[in-house]
């Protein structure tokens, strides 16, 4: 078990096949949570809620190869700000999350708002699009791990040339044929 676990819930289920069903239909603007112990269920009806009764780093390996196995979507990683404030004397295990989760996430885009600005952004989405959220045993505050899928074959920067080219180019009107 890591540091901070606490013990799988009976509400434990098959979270890799769950994991894998969803995937392939989610998109851009879906997200995919790997939560702490004490994450709260969340009342979007566009939220599903797991409990997984594993380790927080198991959980998060697995989303991520999942994730970058895929060919329609890639990950923009949102963690807490004040996950980097978490002191070591008061949640023992942090500092080694801390390393590991860095190390996963190497070569990601990541972002660190505050916490209550990542539930605002899932609150959001979740009025609208689907939201998975795989809840593990990892009892250390701070330490969710928020993934934002991205289309992975269509940049920001190609998105924004399309804007302005349709911008340019106003739409003929429609009896102009």
């Amino acid at each position: 078990m890591e540091p901070g676990s606490a013990g799988a819930t009976a509400l434990e289920a098959d979270w890799r096949r769950i994991l894998r069903d969803r995937l392939p239909s989610y998109g851009h603007r879906n997200w995919i949570v790997v939560a702490d112990a004490a994450y709260p269920a969340q009342s979007s009806p566009g939220i599903e809620t797991v409990a997984t009764g594993a380790g927080q780093v198991e959980v998060l390996e697995e989303v991520l190869d999942a994730v970058a196995a895929s060919l329609h979507v890639r990950p923009i990683v949102y963690c807490d700000r004040e996950l980097e404030y978490v002191a070591e004397a008061d949640a023992p295990g942090v500092d080694r999350y801390r390393a590991r989760l860095a190390e996963l996430a190497r070569h990601l885009d990541c972002r660190f708002p505050p916490h209550e600005e990542i539930i605002s952004m899932l609150d959001r989405a979740g009025a609208t699009f689907r939201i998975l959220i795989l809840k593990t045993t990892l009892a250390i505050p701070y330490t969710s791990v928020f993934v934002n899928l991205d289309c992975a074959y269509w940049t920001a920067e190609a998105e924004r040339r399309l804007r302005a080219s349709l911008a340019a180019h106003p739409a003929l009107p429609s009896n102009s044929r």
